[in-house]
């Protein structure tokens, strides 16, 4: 049977690439292999599940094509390559020579016209089926009875093909031929193929379905009406254009034969070297079998038969040897699916118990006193922690041994002296999950307490840490997924705090399954816990773990279970307010344009702005090509017109409305009627809080009507007043410490006007005798150069200097703060040799972009490599602070309680008759938890809300 396929080989790259955006796979050696990861997997996929005869990989070249000479804007919305898919397409490339695959390319061509052209020719000649293994929809033009598409999902693991049914189907058309018509009205803003401005897909298909092509539409323009009369008139050559731009090309002159295509065996040396460098060992077991061991100082031959077994010779050899290499001589056969990619659920090889009666119970009590330790998981009905119901908890002790407790009150006794139980160690992923499930059921946890999620968090904080990803990546495990266990089917579809509140019918689920899905999640905690331990130390990341975020860990959850309470009567106030002042804005907006219109519409906003009010010449456009009118476009333009500076607060005062007037309330908890925001200690690279559903770190706090939130947070106690304790110019003041800058140690010692005195440096003026605008000036210097603000920067942010002046400024700066300037260098220099920044305490942020040949991307870097000490520091002190302030708290024995981190402020309900004790308390705490050279200080206020505290 002559079956071909036909890759587009530059679509599939972007594809794995981004595909793996949030969670990129890299080498020991930093590069980021993901779309070669990606794109591989996709081919051995193919060919293992689809056993093709012929084969060829198809890719564009940097010359331009027809397309870019008769439309000059083609194509060219695309962002540049990324500089990591840049540096993997000869890897790419090499992969597929290893495979022994035809790579076609041809200047002037694109890699669609290629495949158009052999796919074609193919059916020509008799071919029994073609695919053209691509994600881009164009491909559809082409689709006939043996052309079909074959779009592989984002991470190579499978594939949709789509024949003549789907395509019709897809886009409503009666004919393949139709896409190009569809894409010639409709256009294509992946390719900049502007198409027909105001026809969508649906009226595209309605026009083809009664004039079935663009050129007898264009015909019959007569019998259309009103505006798409006038727009398909209008642009008529446009579509016409368009279409001519969206057809594949089906005579490339490119040398090929049929034989040359036809599916050769890999070369084993090549890929085994490729796999190596590359540290491929997933994909590399599945290509030459589980005994693949990617190349190191020793080599091992092993000969393998075409059924991918080892032959007899190579057995005996097997058994002198623990691990083997692929054959660099022999052929190697994948083209078969004998192998598996990950490790799943085999039940023979796991002692997975369901406790079904109270003597059950016996063996899990051995285990656990025979180990002290063990990992557990709990299974709810909810992610929501203030509304799920605890259903069980999963218990293992070692590796493949575990047990599943469905619960029930008469175990409460159990669980609370287990769980209470100091001498015993608790391992969790996502632990504080886990630990306000049980804490709500009355269940409290005492001793050490371990989460292998925080733990990853801190030895890779830029990626992943999801336990089904880490079973992936650490363990090559693939975990049971919780749809193949429970019918998922009916519930609603939500996203977001709604998505978290939605209850599961746990009743419907079989027992054992869910015993299986449960134990497995608490197995492979303790699985990546026993791999992630010794990293934390080899890491330097013990102290901040063991010492910082473990016992902060409780904090949080305290803190996430009392929760906030919100006056919403006081909330609907401001909310009229503000409405009052949007109605006022938009009849000015209106009077300034000369019209009513859709203020929500960037459309219409920006024909306003751009045609009938032509605020500038050559106004930019979005990759849609609409004209921009984000905040920095109409920034730019509020000194030119009124209109701008209004839109602005215009969608300032709207935010405000939607995302707090008319949200907070929803998130008030029927059970306390307080408002609990989640506290994640992972969320963020530097090491920060980070605080969602809702997120109260964003209340602004720059603008009176912002600040005028705060009023609405108020004390859970009648009498009792709300407390904020907040560092006073912190990163100011670790920078000073971190580069042992004596002037500015100094000024800080001395109490002075940290900014004045900058300013009074900067001008060389004395501190008496700086004004307002130089002192404000200087303060964006200070909060600048932390940030590794840039002249450019500067001036963008002061508005009132030209560049060459901030550069003159920043350097008037480190002429007077040297020391500074040698901090700065001094981490950019570590950061090229060692990969990574620190915080004081070792907390590390890895900066793989740091010698990067992109000046942008390596400028970013940068600018990380100079803050994220800083920053992270500040995250680590505030965290120290806490924890020494909760004990504190609990050791007086004092009701009042803390209730919210906002980055370097904490918010307290305070109960009036223990201020001075829990004054005493944040005063000492806060400024001695991480000691300086340079002083640390902390301004406190009180109040009956948030607002007057603060």
């Amino acid at each position: 049977m002559k079956k071909l396929f036909l890759l587009d080989g530059m679509a599939l790259a972007y594809r794995a690439h981004f595909a793996l955006i949030r969670s990129p796979i890299f080498n020991s050696k930093g590069m980021n292999t993901s779309a070669v990861f990606g794109f591989t997997a996709t081919l051995i996929d193919l060919i293992q599940k689809q056993a093709p005869s012929h084969l060829a990989i198809a890719f564009d070249t940097s010359a331009p094509t027809d397309r870019h000479r008769l439309h000059p804007e083609y194509k060219a919305n695309r962002d540049a390559m990324p500089e990591d898919l840049s540096i993997a397409l000869p890897y790419i490339e090499s992969i597929a020579s290893g495979f022994n695959i035809p790579i076609l390319k041809l200047d002037g061509y694109e890699a669609d016209d290629i495949i158009g052209t052999l796919a074609k020719q193919a059916e020509r000649d008799g071919f029994d089926s073609i695919y053209m293994v691509t994600p881009d929809k164009d491909f559809g033009q082409l689709v006939s009875e043996k052309i079909h598409m074959y779009r592989p999902s984002r991470k190579g693991d499978g594939a949709e093909i789509w024949g003549k049914a789907e395509i019709l189907e897809k886009w409503a058309i009666q004919n393949t031929e139709q896409v190009i018509d569809m894409l010639g009205l409709c256009g294509d803003s992946s390719d900049n193929i502007p198409g027909v401005p105001g026809i969508g897909a649906k009226t595209a298909a309605k026009l083809l379905a009664a004039y079935g092509s663009i050129e007898k539409l264009l015909e019959h323009t007569s019998e259309l009406k009103g505006k798409q009369k006038e727009q398909i008139e209008t642009h008529a050559d446009q579509a016409k254009l368009s279409k001519v731009l969206a057809t594949i090309n089906q005579a490339v002159p490119i040398d090929y034969t049929w034989e040359a295509l036809t599916l050769q065996n890999p070369s084993n040396e090549a890929l085994a070297e490729l796999f190596s460098e590359l540290e491929f060992r997933t994909l590399g077991k599945r290509l030459f079998g589980q005994s693949y061991q990617h190349l190191g100082d020793q080599e091992a031959e092993a000969n393998f038969s075409l059924s991918g077994e080892l032959s007899s010779d190579a057995q005996a050899d097997k058994k002198a040897a623990e691990k083997v290499q692929p054959s660099r001589n022999a052929k190697t056969e994948v083209y078969s699916e004998n192998t598996r990619t990950l490790k799943q659920l085999d039940k023979t090889q796991v002692a997975y118990r369901l406790i079904q009666s109270d003597s059950d119970l016996d063996p899990l009590l051995h285990a656990i006193e025979r180990s002290q330790c063990f990992a557990f998981d709990t299974e709810t009905n909810s992610l929501n922690t203030q509304i799920a119901e605890l259903k069980g908890i999963a218990f293992v002790t070692e590796k493949n041994r575990g047990w599943f407790l469905p619960y029930k009150t008469k175990y409460d006794s159990f669980l609370q002296k287990l769980f209470a139980n100091p001498a015993i160690i608790k391992i969790g992923h996502n632990l504080k999950y886990d630990l306000s499930i049980l804490e709500n059921h009355g269940i409290h946890v005492s001793g050490t307490c371990y989460d292998s999620l925080i733990a990853h968090a801190l030895i890779q904080p830029e990626q992943r840490h999801n336990l089904d990803i880490l079973a992936e990546n650490l363990l090559q495990y693939k975990t049971i997924p919780f749809s193949e266990i429970a019918d998922l089917s009916e519930l609603p579809k939500t996203k977001g705090s709604e998505k978290k509140s939605t209850l599961i019918d746990y009743d419907s689920i079989n027992l054992d399954a869910l015993a299986d899905y449960a134990i497995e999640d608490a197995d492979i905690t303790w699985q990546l816990w026993s791999i992630l331990k010794p990293q934390l130390e080899e890491q330097g990341q013990s102290e901040v773990f063991y010492k910082i975020e473990m016992p902060l860990l409780p904090i949080l959850i305290a803190m996430e279970q009392e929760g906030i309470r919100l006056c919403v009567d006081t909330l609907r106030a401001i909310g009229e307010s503000l409405s009052l002042e949007i109605d006022s804005l938009k009849t000015k907006i209106f009077e300034s344009a000369g019209k009513e219109f859709n203020l929500n519409s960037p459309k219409q906003l920006g024909i306003i702005l751009f045609e009938e009010l032509a605020l500038v010449d050559k106004p930019k456009k979005t990759k849609t090509g609409q004209y921009a009118t984000n905040e920095q476009t109409l920034s730019s333009l509020a000194g030119k017109h009124p209109i701008a500076a209004d839109i602005l607060e215009y969608r300032q005062l709207s935010k405000l409305i939607s995302t707090y007037i008319e949200a907070l309330p929803q998130t008030i908890s029927p059970k306390t009627q307080r408002i609990h925001t989640h506290f994640t200690q992972v969320q963020t690279a530097t090491g920060r809080l980070s605080s969602n559903q809702p997120n109260l770190q964003n209340i602004p706090i720059r603008s009176k009507n912002g600040k005028a939130i705060r009023k609405a947070f108020i004390p859970r106690n009648e009498g009792w007043k709300i407390l904020s304790a907040d560092y006073s110019q912190v990163e100011l003041r670790i920078l000073a410490a971190l580069s042992k800058d004596p002037s500015m140690i100094q000024a800080f010692h001395d109490k002075l006007d940290i900014h004045a005195s900058t300013a009074a440096k900067i001008y060389q003026i004395p501190i008496e005798s700086v004004t307002r605008e130089q002192r404000s000036t200087a303060k964006m210097v200070n909060f600048g150069i932390p940030y590794g603000i840039s002249p450019f920067g500067l001036a963008q942010r002061l508005g009132t200097v030209s560049r060459s002046e901030a550069k003159a400024l920043i350097d008037n700066y480190f002429q007077q703060f040297p020391t500074i300037q040698n901090y700065i260098e001094e981490q950019i220099e570590r950061a090229r040799r060692d990969g990574f920044v620190s915080t004081l305490m070792g907390r590390r942020r890895y900066l793989r972009d740091i010698n990067s040949s992109n000046g942008s991307i390596r400028a970013a870097a940068e600018r990380n490599a100079i803050n994220m000490p800083i920053q992270g520091t500040a995250a680590d002190l505030i965290k120290i602070a806490m924890i020494e302030i909760q004990r504190q708290l609990e050791c007086a024995h004092l009701e009042s309680k803390m209730l919210l981190q906002v980055h370097d402020e904490l918010v307290f309900d305070l109960k009036p008759e223990e201020k001075d004790s829990v004054l005493a308390i944040l005063e000492k705490e806060m400024v001695e938890a991480i000691q300086l050279d340079c002083p640390l200080e902390i301004e406190i206020g009180i109040g009956d809300n948030w607002l007057e505290a603060h």
